[in-house]
């Protein structure tokens, strides 16, 4: 949040006169100092409305940058990768040529310019030709919205398969030559590479069990899911607030990547223990979530039914569209949009040569014809 303190000046002395702070989207709330010396408060309430945004693209070098390519604000993005890592190994099935799409709320002013995002309401993966489907839905038995697949069933597994973001495999499960000790070991777990200080998350529901120092491991955290499946954290660099019996929610941080113990980089040891007994965590098989069946299933198909109709009357666009709008949003304030009509048409490939030329002999007029001089 921003907040901006306005001062006056007298005989050398600041005295505070007003304060301006934005609690939400919407509000803005502003203090006034009186003549009196009192503070008078007044909030200023700027109507927003829902829109839509319905884009996607082609994965080229790095799915990031194909999304922002496409528009996709980082915090959707973000959100949509959680959704997939219960079923997507980012590392290593996720290659160019796949392609993602997304439908997402947002939230715009009178004006119509974006003023924050809302939830996703449907998002697909394509990967080597098999696709991927999510919907937001609400089951009529619970308070809150989640995700499922076409056929109805959730997506949540009672573990993710990644807890830290943007970490890449370094060192797989099975026998290795350990690279401190110099001989051949058994690694119980796969290590994540990632920037010193990155969060590590939960990868399920459960209790902490040990949270501190753990020899080798370093500072180090497992957390009991249920009677059968626990998982372990090493080589952080620090452990959140947490305290052994505490209940901890899955993509809760619980501590940050480090190098702590017998360890040659920063990176995250992660194991997951079936009946005590560490097994590798990128083919153990998890239980998923909910089915929907019956009349739940019913609605569910039917809510599906009326997003697809609506996803149709929103045609997929991208950043390349978006720019292309801009362009003649300034065009038709009198904005100079030479520079921009260039940009423009640089992301445009498909608008003929010639197109180009007329849409820069009309915004030509437009500027010339604008209350610009």
């Amino acid at each position: 949040q921003e907040i901006t303190l306005t001062f006056s000046q007298n005989d050398d002395q600041m005295k505070l006169v007003g304060l301006n702070l934005k609690p939400s989207a919407e509000r803005t709330v502003a203090l006034s100092r009186s003549q009196d010396g009192s503070f008078a408060a007044k909030e200023t309430v700027r109507p927003l409305a829902p829109s839509f945004v319905h884009t996607g693209g082609t994965i080229n070098s790095s799915l990031f940058q194909s999304a922002q390519d496409a528009g996709i604000p980082a915090a959707v993005m973000t959100e949509m990768i959680r959704l997939f890592s219960y079923d997507v190994d980012f590392q290593r099935e996720v290659k160019p040529g796949d392609s993602f799409e997304v439908y997402f709320e947002r939230m715009v002013d009178g004006s119509g310019h974006a003023v924050n995002n809302g939830g996703i309401l449907y998002a697909a993966m394509t990967l080597s030709g098999h696709t991927l489907q999510y919907y937001r839905y609400k089951p009529s038995d619970q308070s809150d919205a989640d995700y499922f697949n076409a056929n109805g069933q959730s997506i949540r597994k009672a573990l993710l398969r990644t807890p830290v973001d943007g970490a890449r495999l370094t060192s797989g499960f099975g026998m290795r030559l350990h690279p401190l000790l110099g001989f051949t070991t058994m690694h119980k777990g796969v290590d994540f590479g990632a920037p010193y200080g990155t969060p590590i998350m939960a990868a399920g529901d459960g209790t902490v069990e040990m949270a501190g120092w753990n020899g080798a491991y370093g500072k180090y955290v497992r957390i009991r899911h249920n009677g059968t499946y626990s998982t372990a954290y090493a080589h952080m660099s620090a452990i959140a607030n947490l305290r052994v019996g505490e209940h901890v929610h899955q993509g809760q941080v619980i501590g940050y990547v480090g190098a702590t113990g017998r360890a040659t980089g920063p990176h995250l040891h992660y194991e997951v223990l079936v009946y005590k007994v560490q097994v590798n965590p990128l083919s153990v098989r998890l239980p998923s979530g909910r089915n929907l069946d019956g009349k739940e299933l019913a609605r569910f198909h039917q809510a599906v039914d009326q997003l697809n109709t609506q996803m149709a009357e929103a045609p997929l666009r991208g950043k390349l569209f978006e720019d292309f709008i801009r362009f003649v949003d300034f065009a038709r304030t009198g904005v100079e949009v030479v520079d921009e009509l260039d940009i423009a048409l640089a992301r445009l490939p498909r608008i003929r040569k010639q197109e180009g030329e007329r849409c820069a002999d009309g915004a030509a007029r437009c500027v010339s014809n604008g209350k610009r001089k």
